[in-house]
This record gives structure tokens, sequence and C-alpha cells, in this order.
């Protein structure tokens, strides 16, 4: 019987226990903070039979195995036998959103001390982590996140893809706030006449009527549109090919209101007509809701 290892890891504050308490609901036997070591006998292990009533298998893996290599994380997922389906989830976070989640929760950082401080231990531990964030197959980056859709996240890209199927999430953002860290592929939409500057539709966004009409009438959308969707077609192929399980396609503009909803709102209806496990996402929208 083929059970799912999954290692969850990625910075402290990222939203781990998060996921692996998402995990636990969805059947899954879950281990926070494993020793690497211990892995291949916990493998051994849950080959007994009184582990056959559980979906697979989840292990947390972070900065508290300091004293770990990391890097003996992926050769180690090479020697994983097959029938696993091995996957790593890495979550991270802007620098200054895991400070002020640290400050609101009031807990230590699991890398300070006395002479380290918070924002000192938060970029220790991103050099640690390095190798298993190179060795990932899902990144997701939760700064804007709340835990129901982080939750809702998780659930599309690690529980909703079948073995070989790619999942692609196109998510519109604004440059203002920054691009998505976990963004594969990056395009840049604000060549496009800005309805912005168009006193009506200045409220509205790239979802609503009046601004979809008026990008549709301008020659450059069309071409722009047409580039980028020859440019996915061509690549997504090498991406399955290299094992991935999910990419995220980032489209920019100066706000993240009109053009970039607009242009990823289109990519994915196009897409969602030969191609299953498709996700949109506005970033700004969703901030600008809460």
């Amino acid at each position: 019987m083929q059970r799912p290892l999954v290692i969850i890891s990625g910075r402290s504050g990222s939203g781990k226990s998060t996921a692996l308490h998402l995990l636990e609901d969805e059947g899954f036997y879950c281990i926070d903070n494993l020793p690497l070591g211990l892995l291949k006998n916990l493998l051994q292990e849950i080959e007994r039979p009184h582990f056959n009533h559980y979906r697979g298998v989840a292990v947390c893996v972070d900065s508290r195995n300091a004293w770990t290599n990391m890097g003996d994380l992926a050769p180690l997922l090479k020697s994983i036998p097959e029938r696993t389906g091995g996957s790593i989830l890495y979550l991270d976070a802007l620098d200054p959103i895991l400070i002020t989640r640290y400050s609101e929760t009031r807990r230590k950082h699991p890398l300070t001390d006395k002479t380290t401080t918070l924002s000192d231990a938060i970029g220790k531990e991103r050099q640690l982590l390095e190798p298993i964030l190179g060795a990932a197959s899902i990144v997701i980056d939760t700064s804007d996140m709340t835990i129901y859709e982080l939750r809702d996240a998780i659930r599309q890209r690690l529980l909703g893809a079948k073995k070989g199927d790619l999942s692609i999430l196109f998510q519109s953002f604004g440059f203002k706030k920054g691009i998505p860290s976990d963004a594969d592929l990056v395009f840049d939409v604000r060549m496009l006449p800005n309805p912005h500057w168009i006193k009506e539709l200045r409220i509205l966004n790239g979802t609503d009527a009046s601004v979809i009409e008026f990008l549709q009438q301008q020659e450059q959308t069309h071409a722009l549109f047409g580039d980028i969707k020859r440019f996915i077609e061509t690549w997504l192929p090498s991406y399955s090919e290299s094992n991935r399980s999910y990419v995220t396609i980032a489209i920019g503009c100066t706000g993240g209101q009109h053009r970039s909803v607009f242009m990823a709102q289109q990519l994915y209806e196009y897409f969602k007509e030969s191609r299953g496990n498709l996700h949109v996402r506005h970033r700004e929208l969703i901030s600008r809701d809460e």
C-alpha cells in the first residue's frame, strides 16, 4: 500500500504547524521536529500493518534540527522507495511579516539567545534551511495569507494533484508591494494602458466588466496575452518533466488592481479549457478586502 511521505519545512512563523495540523486532519500520521537520521527508520516502521489506516506520513523538519546537516536531506529523499511519492513542502514569509508574527505571539525564536536578536535569527534561519528550499517541490509564500487561505492552498497544491499532475497557480500582484517570493515565472504587464487613470474605472478592478471591456479594446493587450500564452504553452511541459508538482505564474502591474488581475484571470480562463488542477489568486484584491 502506497503511503506518501511529505516533508514540511520552512522558517519559524511561516505556518508549518498549520500545515501539519491540516495533514493530520486529512488522515496523515504526523511527526513534528523529527531528526533526519531517524527518517529511514520511520519509513521502515510505517510498512507495518497497524499503519494501514493512515493516508500518508507528514514530517516537520526545521531549524530546531540546526545541529544536523540539512544538505543531507536531498540525497536522503532520493534513497526513499518510489512508492512513497516523497515531496517537500517549504513555507516562508517576508522578514518583516515573520518579525510581526513573533512580536504578536511573544514566542521565543528557536535560534535566538543572549547575543542573537530576532532579526538576526530569522536571517540565520534562512541560511540554515537553504538546502531544503533548493530541494523543495512546493514553495508557498504565506506573507499575505490567513490561516484559512494557507489550509486551502495546501489542499489544492499538495493534496489536489495526482502524481505527475502539474498544479498551476495564476497570481496577480502589485509591484508596489513586491514580487511574490514563491513565483516561478513573473510577467510584467505595466506597459498596458492603465485603467487607474480613467475616473470611472479607478475604483473598479480587473474582474469588472467595464475594466475588461477597456483592456480588450487595446491592441497591446491581445499581443501581450498571445506572447505570454505561447511562452507558458512552450515551457510548461519542461516543468512537468523535471518532476515539479506545482508552478506559480505571477502577473504584475503597478498596484495589482486592474491590468494584472485582468491578465491573470484571462490566462486562467484560457488554460482551464485544456488543463485540470488550475487555480487563480489576486493578492492585492484579497488584501484590500481584509
